[in-house]
Formats: structure tokens, C-alpha cells, sequence
């Protein structure tokens, strides 16, 4: 699903990819982590396609993403791929419904198609009674799953998850763990998770430990 080759990323002079080397099968959870600075961030950026390499390639269902250009890489990564990040950056005049049809309006999706595609993935995320609520009247736990929902929205073949429970209590990160593996078990996804949390990290298919720019370790879960 997902190969990435000889990938290099520099901040002025700071390196912060060193020749990353990285497959990814369909339907697999990875984990990856390491301390701060590591570069885990930016490799799932670049992943996603919302930074670009300053060398190597990054081929997803067999396309070469950064031989797209513009509008074309852009609809290629609405389509394919689903971000949750730490902060469920919702939109707060917005209610749950609406947050998760942005993707899919932004794909060109007809209202009422995205309307009943989101209610589905309420319901399957048990938020059926949270659809017309706005993000101040959830809480954090159900913010967050409104924000994987969104993720959903256009059945994208990737989901990258950037610390998706670092800002939870104890039982909501659980619950959202467990949620992960829910997704690549009903719907196939494969699913990619930048986490410092060590129970998350273990629970996934695979563990990819990074450190200075570089993989360290790739170990099967």
C-alpha cells in the first residue's frame, strides 16, 4: 500500500530524514515511534503528502505522489488518505454532521450522499444521538471520534493518526485504541499511528522505532 524510498527532509540545516527505507502493506496497523524530534512527524507528513521530500519517493497504490502536482495531489490525498491529529481540530460553528461531510463536500459529494454516508459512521461509531451537536457540547472522547468519522468520510484506503490519544483520559484513549483496530477489521484501512503511548505502540501489527532521522528498529507486534 504504501513504499517510501530513500526519503531525506531538511529545515534549513537541520536534517531531519536521513534516507528513510519503508513498506507498508494493505490492512496493516504500524506504529511508529521515538523520542521528540525523532522525525516521526514529518515522515507522516510526507506520507500524507502534506510535506514534501527534499529527496526520495513515495509511491501509494502504486502512484508516484509527488510526481502529481497541485490540484491533482490534492484530490489524490482527499481520496486515499484520512488524517486524525491530536486536536480534533473541528470547526466549532459546526455540528458533528457537518464536520464530517467537509471531506467529502470538498470531493465534489452531493449534500444529502455525504449527509447519509456520515450518519452511517455515527452509527457505527455509537454518536447517532451526538450528529447535530456542536464540538463545545461534546466531550473530548466523542470530539475525537467525530474527527476519525471525518477521516472516513470518502472510505479513504489510508488513515494516519498523529498522537490520536494524547490529549484523552485514560478510558477515552483506550476506547479510541480500540476503535483503530475496529476500522482496519470492518473496513479494511490501513492505518499508520505516530504515538508516544507504549500500550498503543505494542497493540499494532508492527512498532517502527526512529530516532535522529533515521529507522532504528522494525519490529513485527
Amino acid at each position: 500500500m504504501i513504499k517510501v524510498y530513500d526519503l531525506y527532509k531538511n529545515y534549513d540545516n537541520l536534517q531531519v530524514l536521513k534516507g528513510i527505507q519503508l513498506n507498508i502493506h494493505k490492512g496493516e496497523i504500524v506504529s511508529i515511534v521515538g523520542a521528540s524530534g525523532a522525525g516521526k512527524t514529518t515522515l507522516l507528513q510526507i506520507i500524507g503528502t502534506i510535506g514534501i521530500p527534499d529527496k526520495g519517493r513515495v509511491i501509494i497504490k502504486n502512484t508516484s505522489v509527488f510526481a502529481l502536482r497541485g490540484k491533482k495531489l490534492a484530490e489524490f490525498r482527499n481520496k486515499h488518505i484520512g488524517f486524525v491529529f491530536q486536536f480534533h481540530n473541528l470547526l466549532a460553528e459546526f455540528t458533528a454532521v457537518e464536520n464530517i461531510c467537509i471531506p467529502a463536500f470538498i470531493a465534489g459529494e452531493k449534500p444529502h450522499k455525504a449527509e447519509k454516508r456520515a450518519k452511517e459512521i455515527l452509527s457505527f461509531l455509537n454518536l447517532t444521538e451526538r450528529a447535530t451537536h456542536k464540538p463545545s457540547q461534546l466531550s473530548g472522547g466523542e470530539q475525537q471520534r467525530v474527527a476519525i468519522a471525518r477521516a472516513l468520510i470518502n472510505n479513504p484506503d489510508i488513515i494516519l493518526a498523529d498522537e490520536p490519544s494524547g490529549n484523552l483520559d485514560s478510558k477515552n484513549r483506550d476506547e479510541i485504541h480500540k476503535l483503530f483496530f475496529k476500522l482496519r477489521d470492518n473496513f479494511g484501512q490501513t492505518i499508520v499511528i505516530v504515538t508516544h503511548d507504549k500500550n498503543l505502540a505494542e497493540m499494532a501489527d508492527r512498532k517502527i522505532t526512529m530516532s535522529d532521522g533515521k529507522i532504528m528498529e522494525n519490529e513485527n507486534g
